[in-house]
Parts: C-alpha cells; sequence; structure tokens
C-alpha cells in the first residue's frame, strides 16, 4: 500500500507540476549538424501534451492560454507533430494579443517562428523572429530568440547572416550563458565544415528586408537649384522635404510657407491649402499639423481631424497614445483625444536600459516621469508604479533603475519594492546585481 501512495503522490506530483519548468528540465539532445533539438525520451513528451491539454481546459485568461497553448506547440514540434504545432502556435499568438503584454507576445511569436522554420516556410518564420525580438525583453530571452534566427538562417544557407545573428545573441549575453556558448560554438563549426568548399549564401539581410517592408524613398537636394526631392522617385521641386513615414511626406513648395502631403509617387495627398505651417510625420495613420497662431491638432490622410486639441507639443502616435502639452505640463491622450494620463508632469523621459530613449509609452507601457525635478515610472493608466522621487530612473527589463542626487545606482523591483542598494557608480553594475537576484529561466523556444 505504501509503494501505491506513493506513486500515486509522485503521479499528482507530476500533474502539478510548472509545464514549463518540465520542459526547461527536459533532457534535450542537440544535433550539431542539423542545430535542431531531438527528444530524448519522447514518452516523457507525450506524457506532458496529455498534462497541457488538461490545464487547458481550466484556462480563461488570455495570457495563461496563451502559454500553455505555446507550451504545447512547442512538444508537438520536437515530436513531428507540425500540424498540430502550428494550429496551437497561431492560436497561442492570439491569445498573447489579446492580452497586449509584451512578453507573452514575444514568446507566442518566438514558439510559432520556430515551429514554421522546422516546416521549412522559412519567410514567415524569420519574420516572426525580427517581429519576437526586443530590447525590453530579459537578455536570455533576446539572446535565444537571435540563435533561433540565427539557425532559421542556417536551414537556408544563409551561412553569414546566421552568424550574425549568433554574434548577436553572444552580445547580448556577455559570456553569461555557458550553455548557449557552447550550442553557437558548435554551430559556428558546422558553418566553417559547410563553407570550406563553398560560399557563404546570399548577403545579409535588414530587418526592413525580413519583414517585407518596402524601402522608403530618400530625400535628396539637387545641388545646382538647391531644391529637395526624393531619390529616383520624385524630381527636387520642394524648398524642404520630410522623410517618408507609412508611405507619406511632408514636403513645402519654394512659393509657399504651408506643408503638402504626398505619396511615393509624388502624387498630391493634400494641398498647401490646408494651411499647415507645422507638421509632424505620420505614426499610426495619424499625424500633428498646426495652423496659423493655432494649436497642434491630428489628422488623418484623408484630412480628416481625429484629435481636435490645440496642444502646445504633441509627439507622435506610439501604442495608441500620444505624449501632449498644455499649459506647460504633459500628459497623454488616446486615439480619440480623450485624457489616458491627466497632464501634470514637467516632461516624460523614458530610457531604456538596452535600447535607449523612448518616444512615449514602452512596449510594455511604461513611461518615466519627471515632477517637480524628481522622476518615476508610470503605467499607461496613469498609474505610479514609482514615486517621481529619484534623480534618475532607467527601465530594465526586471527592475527599475535608479539614482540619487550624488551619481550612485540602485534598483527597484517591478513592484516598486527595494531590490539593489543604492551604492554602485555605473548604472550597468546596478543593473548586473538586479539580474544576479531576479535571475531569467531558459525560455523554451
Amino acid at each position: 500500500m505504501d509503494g501505491r501512495r506513493e506513486r500515486e503522490a509522485s503521479a499528482g506530483q507530476r500533474r502539478k507540476a510548472d509545464p514549463e519548468r518540465v520542459l526547461a528540465s527536459y533532457p534535450w539532445v542537440f544535433d550539431p549538424q542539423s542545430l535542431r533539438e531531438q527528444a530524448g525520451e519522447p514518452d516523457r513528451l507525450w506524457g506532458l501534451l496529455d498534462r497541457l491539454t488538461d490545464r487547458l481546459e481550466y484556462a480563461e485568461r488570455d495570457n495563461v492560454r496563451a502559454g500553455l497553448l505555446s507550451l504545447r506547440a512547442v512538444v508537438s514540434r520536437v515530436l513531428g507533430e507540425l500540424d498540430d504545432a502550428l494550429a496551437d502556435g497561431r492560436d497561442a499568438l492570439r491569445h498573447a494579443e489579446a492580452s497586449g503584454e509584451l512578453r507573452p507576445i514575444s514568446i507566442a511569436q518566438a514558439r510559432l517562428a520556430h515551429v514554421l522554420q522546422w516546416r521549412g516556410e522559412f519567410a514567415e518564420a524569420d519574420r516572426r523572429y525580427e517581429l519576437a525580438d526586443s530590447p525590453e525583453l530579459p537578455a536570455r530571452v533576446r539572446a535565444e530568440i537571435r540563435e533561433l534566427a540565427g539557425r532559421s538562417a542556417f536551414e537556408q544557407g544563409r551561412y553569414l547572416e546566421a552568424v550574425n545573428h549568433f554574434e548577436t545573441a553572444l552580445n547580448i549575453r556577455q559570456g553569461a550563458d555557458p550553455e548557449l556558448v557552447q550550442r553557437v560554438e558548435l554551430a559556428l563549426d558546422e558553418i566553417t565544415r559547410r563553407t570550406g568548399d563553398g560560399g557563404w549564401g546570399p548577403y545579409p539581410r535588414s530587418r526592413d528586408e525580413v519583414l517585407g517592408l518596402p524601402a522608403a524613398p530618400m530625400p535628396l537636394q539637387d545641388e545646382g537649384t538647391g531644391l529637395w526631392g526624393y531619390a529616383a522617385t520624385v524630381d527636387p521641386r520642394y524648398a524642404q522635404a520630410q522623410p517618408f513615414a507609412e508611405g507619406v511626406a511632408w514636403v513645402r513648395r519654394p512659393d509657399s510657407a504651408a506643408w503638402e502631403l504626398i505619396n511615393q509617387a509624388g502624387e498630391l495627398l493634400i494641398g498647401a491649402d490646408a494651411g499647415y505651417l507645422d507638421a509632424g510625420r505620420f505614426a499610426e495613420g495619424l499625424a500633428w499639423v498646426r495652423r496659423q497662431g493655432g494649436g497642434w491638432f491630428a489628422i488623418d490622410r484623408e484630412n480628416r481631424t481625429v484629435v481636435p486639441g490645440g496642444f502646445e507639443e504633441a509627439l507622435p502616435f506610439r501604442h495608441g497614445m500620444a505624449l501632449t502639452r498644455a499649459h506647460g505640463v504633459w500628459g497623454a491622450i488616446d486615439r480619440r483625444g480623450r485624457i489616458a494620463v491627466p497632464r501634470r508632469y514637467q516632461r516624460f523621459a523614458t530610457v531604456l536600459h538596452a535600447g535607449g530613449p523612448v518616444e512615449g509609452f514602452t512596449d510594455e507601457g511604461l513611461a518615466v516621469i519627471e515632477e517637480n525635478g524628481r522622476f518615476g515610472v508610470l503605467d499607461r493608466t496613469g498609474r505610479q508604479l514609482v514615486a517621481p522621487a529619484h534623480a534618475a530612473v532607467v527601465i530594465h527589463p526586471s527592475a527599475f533603475l535608479i539614482s540619487d542626487e550624488t551619481g550612485a545606482w540602485g534598483a527597484l523591483d517591478r513592484q516598486g519594492g527595494p531590490l539593489v542598494e543604492v551604492i554602485h557608480r555605473e548604472a550597468a553594475e546596478a543593473a548586473a546585481e538586479a539580474e544576479r537576484l531576479v535571475p531569467e529561466a531558459r525560455p523554451v523556444l
């Protein structure tokens, strides 16, 4: 009886175990020639597949369903059930996008990309790897995504592009992941072997090329007349020409003080008679414009007013929100002009630890604000996560890096509680300590 109880208890524990951790602890076999994982103990994976299916029956929240479905896609992929893996991968991404949360979306994108890669659908796989990557993700997740993008390029014979991805993965982790280093070294050895008697494949593609984005014509000034046009598309006839954004650009003729909007063929979309003396680039289908003596308001490409305003300043829309200034203070509005964050701040000063300044809210929906000369953090609803009480704040994937008046750095956790004492000379030192205290498990992509 004791043995039976022990077996039943063991089975119960397996059912309760976190599938992500179970999969992470699975004894993968890495094939150094194909650069693919192989199932060392497939029976265990079939059992995990059943447990994931059981859990999905009770999962209601989008981010939970996204995680379980994308994990089931991983298991099905390794077991060779690629049709099931594809269906789960696409369903997982749909739920992740419904959640609106960066990390579930990125993880679901990467897991779906990996399934597509194994199916030989490389164009979509590569595009989804690019969409999955973000400087706001933890370094370990980013490195794994770049490594998988390298493996996809490897399978296509794009060896130089693969090497670029592998080097990026190593640079992101800075030697902190011995297993990643070992896998990349094996991959580079195989690439060296394959390119010994042949070439390195096609020239590496840019991110825009992978995403299938058309190259925007570049502004070009005629040296003789001093007028501006666009290389190989629009003849030089403008006194000023802004870069193209979303397929359109603002230009100003020599005989007019007002801007007009053209498409990439040079066709007029909005004439100078609209009277826009200032015009900002289009973003998410909207652009901020201003007439003589008035404030900024937002229009669409058909020149319809979408957000009436009269703002003193307005920044381009990002993730459905735009920062605006009125009466000397900043806040944020949505696409309908409704107040999302009340105007009370001296400025928004969002900086990512790995990505630099951000114009607006981050992909995670965070922003650094300044109030009375001190900095804090708030979310898209205007809720303060970190009170404006610091000399500087930088957003890190696992923490908020903070500085005091002496220039010393420390960190708060993502709930705003103390994590790293403010004693470090550099922000990077505080970030490294935060990463040590909040370790990121290796994602199974």
